[in-house]
């Protein structure tokens, strides 16, 4: 693996140095550098990166989390998938499993737990149109309709990997670190923030953050302006407030093509990019997917 700020760990012998006990299901059955698991931290709002290496002797693998089932595609050398650590997850000791079936029909299964650490989110207070904080009865149903819609965008599963090397930063300016701030619009508490801001000029280009496919392009009430790209494994970026969009639903963009513009549509209290990641439904501060290499 490459050096990177993120940890990385063998199941046999870096779980092992970080102090997390491994234990196996099959006794007599020894992993010898197959299977990694890579993070920046273990915490609400990071990203696991699961990888299961020595092709030639697997047919498939799968990892199985908080009632969630995995299935690996393949990345490079490996089968890979991404597991978001929300940031509602509970915290403490939850176990992570990985199922490796090999090509002689055997199954071989490894059991972690992965103890995810608490953290506390800041407090911001935001001064925004009050018709953004509390709605006007007309455009609830279009609230309803846009949750319900983008629910079943993140609900999309692509089995293969679109992305291309490591995500980048979609847009120059100042990042906010701002991911899961318990926020108060015009003193109302409203949920936590489910992505980072990036302050830039009106009008400046935004690109795609990594290949994929654009799943919806469209005005979103609160969103304003809003572009989400499919990654593949139930990985998406998200855009919001744009002043314009450039791509159409449906249409595949590599890593760097122009997506949108800057801007202030929706709730907001001036031109910026709120840039978000969803994993499975999951949300997860965009910095934690930065810091994974995908080679």
């Amino acid at each position: 693996m490459k050096a990177c700020t993120c940890a990385a760990l063998t199941i046999m012998i870096g779980l092992l140095a970080a102090g997390l006990s491994f234990q196996e299901e099959e006794k007599d059955f020894v992993l010898d550098d197959v299977v990694v698991l890579e993070y920046r931290d273990v915490a609400p709002g990071e990203v696991l990166k699961v990888s299961v290496k020595n092709l030639p002797v697997i047919q498939s693998a799968q990892v199985k989390f908080l009632n969630k089932k995995y299935d690996m595609a393949q990345v490079g050398d490996c089968l890979v998938c991404l597991i978001g650590l929300d940031l509602g997850i509970e915290t403490g000791s939850h176990s992570l499993k990985v199922y490796v079936y090999k090509q002689d029909g055997s199954v071989e299964i490894k059991e972690q737990d992965i103890p995810v650490s608490p953290k506390q989110f800041p407090i911001k207070k935001l001064w925004v149109k009050e018709e953004f904080v509390t709605p006007p009865k007309n455009v609830m149903e279009r609230i309803q309709r846009e949750a319900e819609l983008t629910k079943a965008v993140y609900n999309i599963y692509s089995p293969e990997w679109e992305a291309e090397g490591k995500f980048i930063v979609p847009v120059q300016g100042q990042i906010f670190p701002n991911f899961g701030e318990r926020r108060f619009f015009n003193n109302k508490p409203r949920s936590q923030h489910s992505g980072v801001d990036i302050a830039s000029p009106m009008g400046m280009p935004v690109k795609a953050s990594n290949s994929g496919r654009v799943v919806l392009a469209s005005h979103l009430y609160f969103a304003g302006n809003t572009v989400i790209i499919d990654h593949g494994l139930g990985v998406f970026s998200v855009y919001c407030h744009f002043s314009e969009i450039t791509v159409k639903m449906g249409q595949k963009v590599e890593k760097g093509d122009i997506i949108g513009k800057i801007g202030s549509t929706g709730r907001v209290t001036g031109p910026h990019l709120h840039w978000s990641i969803r994993i499975r439904g999951s949300r997860v501060d965009p910095n934690a997917l930065l810091s994974l290499e995908f080679e």
